[in-house]
């Protein structure tokens, strides 16, 4: 089962990271976190890695219903995407929501699943308008 919604960008890393939250926020999601995996790595074990950052980005109506029907989806919040450098292109992924339904078994959670898809594909989508692909 694929549990990613992924994009390649042609744009430079820290370009694809200011579209990526202007892209969510036009779609009522905010950034509740962010982890800079390489900065993490690099102090942590000295590791060099590609540029590579998660965003924790939240819809807060859409976590309210998820959380109304089920407490406990609060392990799968927020809505974590990924930026990160692949290659010469910038990738950006975001887990697909329909995962908690999937990882639930719980269809009352279908409901928010997709209305986060639809969201989630539409700020992916925004990003590759003009040249880029996924």
């Amino acid at each position: 089962m694929r549990y990613d919604r992924t994009v390649h960008l042609d744009t430079d890393f820290a370009t694809t990271v200011s579209r990526v939250r202007e892209a969510l926020a036009a779609q009522g999601f905010g950034i509740l976190t962010e982890i800079d995996v390489t900065a993490t790595l690099k102090a942590k074990l000295d590791h060099d890695m590609e540029d590579y950052v998660i965003l924790g980005a939240c819809n807060p109506p859409l976590a309210h219903r998820a959380l109304e029907t089920d407490r406990t989806i609060g392990l799968l919040l927020p809505c974590n995407v990924v930026v990160r450098r692949d290659g010469d292109r910038t990738a950006v992924q975001a887990l697909d929501p329909n995962t908690m339904v999937a990882l639930t078994g719980l269809d009352a959670l279908r409901p928010v699943a997709e209305e986060a898809t639809r969201r989630l594909d539409a700020a992916l989508a925004s990003l590759t308008e003009g040249g880029a692909d996924s």
